[in-house]
């Protein structure tokens, strides 16, 4: 495959994974495993920058790369709402089976649903992570951090 086609096959995940041109996107977690590929391509796609924990504004998306390691998901998921406009989005990308930092599908589902999400599609993204775009309900408190 060729290096044009690796970036639309990128650019395209993003879309797949529900981020939107004018999005401002808030990056939870990054570290020397994420997928670059994938975070240059939603910089693309949304016309943005990402933009980093310390952020002091809500964010219209959070992008949060989670791994076992890192603590409680629950938690990390309502943390994350908090930083989110009313009708956000979080992608959640957690490492795929084998891969350092998995964990395992029906805990990522407990931890959905315990801190009021819903789950709308799950891809794959890249050969080391899974991704899953979570949905907040329709009228729940979002964006606590303005």
């Amino acid at each position: 495959m060729s290096a044009t086609a690796d970036h639309a096959e990128e650019r395209t995940l993003a879309v797949r994974l529900g981020f939107q041109p004018g999005q401002v996107v808030q990056e939870i977690g990054y570290d020397e495993d994420t997928d670059q590929d994938l975070r240059e391509a939603i910089e693309e796609h949304t016309g943005t920058e990402l933009v980093d924990e310390d952020y002091d504004d809500v964010a219209d998306a959070v992008l949060l790369w989670f791994r076992d390691e890192d603590g409680d998901l629950t938690d990390a998921l309502v943390d994350a709402i908090g930083y989110l406009e009313e009708d956000g989005m979080i992608c959640l990308l957690t490492p795929k089976t084998g891969r350092d930092g998995y964990i395992e599908a029906s805990d990522i589902s407990e931890a959905v649903q315990t801190a009021g999400l819903s789950q709308t599609k799950s891809i794959s993204v890249g050969k080391d992570w899974n991704g899953s775009r979570l949905a907040t309900p329709k009228g729940a408190k979002t964006g606590g951090r303005r």
